[in-house]
């Protein structure tokens, strides 16, 4: 074993501790590459990276792909797509299994066309609102959701990162990749074995917890008030069945229905057009109930201007402000103030600490200490942070507004990308770029926000982690893994596939499921081609095991994004992952076989 393979080996270790001490991926690789290269260019050894190696996975189609996607995602997210479509099948489960099967349910089959992070962003929301609406706790719901989002993303190609990074790494090995539909073979039926031991087991294995922090406990009382969208699909739908009724906390008070105002709304109560619905709750959920589809900011005095509406103008913000004492609108009523007027800006809501604010928007009387929640351009912050009018003016998160006009134009972008794929008419990566393309241009998504969308430390990552599966390749590292992996496995390709998937698995449960996959690839590829046989099978093994890491946080980035809201422990995943790791192996490592003889 020359110097080279076991520096590299000495590395490939270092990455490991490093990630399984949760230091952050991107940094570890990073270093990683940069110690390998500086290494090879003062020792001039052509078996250690070169420069040009190292940052060669930047161009990698499946790492481009996936940054793609992102803005293909965010297209749908800000136009409401997903909720248009997903709302409708939920309603109001009345039981833990009901609740898993229509929330599981549509997370398996986004995933399947959606990277499962962003449908994993997307449904955390909705599994908290289910949860609040019917008193199921969140822990019987985050981590099966967390666990189908994975169960979905190994039945397509653009199911998850891994898959695409395998599918590059094979497309640059081999010139040809694996079919969009090519891992639904196998992947198809170990999901649906692992999601029917999810609906029978999870609600005996999964305790009651609740999260450290709950969203719902801020002491402030917002008071908003919308109005019921003219002609739209609110109209003429009971205060229950447009799923008002039981919101997260947040509250229907009143209506206001030309010159009736009806109280103590009735479930029953059905909406008429151009209703004007008072709210009272908590900041997120204010946020969250008006970007509802249907609803709209009540035309009046304080909430509309036509003076002050202009065409093009500056995308708006949400922000907090605390009226101090000096503020000279004290004492009047919001629509007497002319606030808008005054300070460019629309009042959205009140707060009065944890008193609650009665009544119409319009009639709420200034005083000293009131929150308000105000629409703005960007330049507000900046304007009034000195200002003697308020205390306090700061931004706040997940104020985006929703595109609802533009829902089935999203979703067309992404049918049609999908489809052009599937029937062989272009290749993933120049269907991703149409259809992000298309994205912005038709503005379902802004250029800014297209921006954001893209997670750059974890693209970082992936091309850290390709640079490093290039060293283990050149520096013989990766014939020495092979030889090392057929004297476990003896001749036999069957117990090769096995030993592969386990190995993958593993490394999927201590570190990142990119980095396993990306140092098993030399490894699989070298050891099939030492015994001359098809390496498909094998590279199906690795994109399924390097996602289907049940057992720890750590497995899969889905996992760790639940594992505070649900209030979890380790122990709850090996309970209910253990089984489900092992689930995977049995299905896979019996069907590979079949679908890709290995001979």
């Amino acid at each position: 074993m020359n110097w080279e393979a076991w520096l590299v080996g000495l590395t490939v270790v270092a990455v490991l501790a490093a990630l399984i001490r949760d230091m952050p991926s991107d940094a570890v690789m990073v270093a990683a590459i940069a110690f390998l290269v500086g290494v090879g260019t003062i020792s001039g050894s052509d078996r250690l990276l070169s420069a040009g190696e190292a940052v060669a996975g930047l161009g990698n189609p499946g790492l481009v792909t996936i940054a793609v996607l992102f803005i293909v995602v965010a297209g749908l997210v800000h136009t409401g797509a997903i909720s248009r479509v997903v709302d409708p099948f939920l309603g109001m489960p009345r039981s833990i299994r009901e609740a898993q099967l229509k929330i599981l349910t549509p997370v398996m089959l986004l995933s399947a066309v959606l990277n499962n992070t962003p449908v994993v962003a997307m449904f955390m929301p909705v599994v908290e609102d289910v949860s609040k609406r019917t008193g199921i706790a969140g822990s019987k719901l985050y981590m099966p959701m967390a666990f189908a989002a994975t169960f979905g993303g190994v039945w397509t190609l653009i199911g998850t990162s891994t898959n695409l990074v395998v599918n590059g790494l094979l497309i640059d090995a081999t010139g040809q990749g694996l079919g969009l539909f090519d891992l639904a073979w196998v992947g198809v039926p170990a999901s649906l074995v692992a999601f029917v031991f999810l609906l029978l087991s999870s609600d005996r294995l999964l305790p009651d917890r609740k999260p450290a922090i709950d969203s719902t406990d801020d002491p402030r009382q917002y008071t908003v008030e919308l109005m019921v969208q003219h002609d739209g699909p609110l109209v003429g739908k009971s205060i229950e069945e447009a799923g008002l009724r039981h919101l997260p906390g947040l509250y229907l008070i009143e209506i206001e229905r030309e010159q009736q105002r009806l109280t103590a709304v009735a479930s029953w109560q059905r909406l008429q057009s151009n209703d004007h619905l008072v709210f009272v709750g908590v900041l997120d959920s204010v946020i969250d109930l008006q970007k509802m589809h249907g609803l709209v900011r009540a035309i009046n005095e304080i909430q509309h201007d036509s003076k002050h509406e202009t065409k093009g103008a500056p995308r708006r913000h949400l922000i907090e402000a605390v009226v101090s004492q000096r503020c000279p609108l004290i004492g009047q009523t919001l629509r007497d103030s002319k606030f808008r007027t005054q300070y460019q800006a629309a009042v959205v809501a009140v707060a009065r600490g944890d008193e609650r604010v009665s009544g119409k928007l319009g009639d709420v009387v200034l005083r000293s200490g009131d929150t308000l929640l105000l629409e703005a351009d960007e330049d507000f912050i900046s304007r009034q942070r000195n200002s003697k009018d308020f205390f306090l003016v700061s931004g706040v998160d997940r104020d985006h507004a929703i595109q609802h006009d533009r829902a089935w134009i999203s979703l067309s972008i992404m049918v049609l990308m999908i489809g052009t794929v599937t029937l062989g008419g272009i290749d993933l990566l120049s269907a991703s770029l149409v259809a992000a393309t298309g994205m912005l241009v038709f503005g379902c998504v802004d250029l800014a926000r297209a921006r954001q969308s893209v997670d750059g430390p974890l693209l970082i990552a992936i091309a850290g982690s390709l640079g490093l599966g290039k060293a283990i390749e050149v520096s013989g590292l990766a014939l020495m893994a092979s030889q090392s992996l057929v004297g476990m496995a003896g001749e036999s390709p069957w117990m090769l596939l096995v030993v592969t998937y386990v190995l993958t698995m593993l490394l999927t449960e201590l570190v990142t499921n990119n980095a396993a996959a990306v140092l098993m690839f030399p490894i699989a590829m070298e050891t099939t081609r030492r015994l001359g046989i098809d390496s498909t099978g094998f590279m199906v093994a690795i994109c399924i095991a390097a996602s289907a890491g049940f057992a720890t946080p750590f497995g899969y980035q889905t996992n760790l994004m639940v594992y505070g809201p649900g209030g979890y422990r380790f122990s709850d995943y090996l309970r209910v992952g253990i089984p489900l790791d092992l689930i995977f192996l049995v299905v896979s490592v019996t069907l590979i076989p079949i679908v890709w003889p290995l001979r």
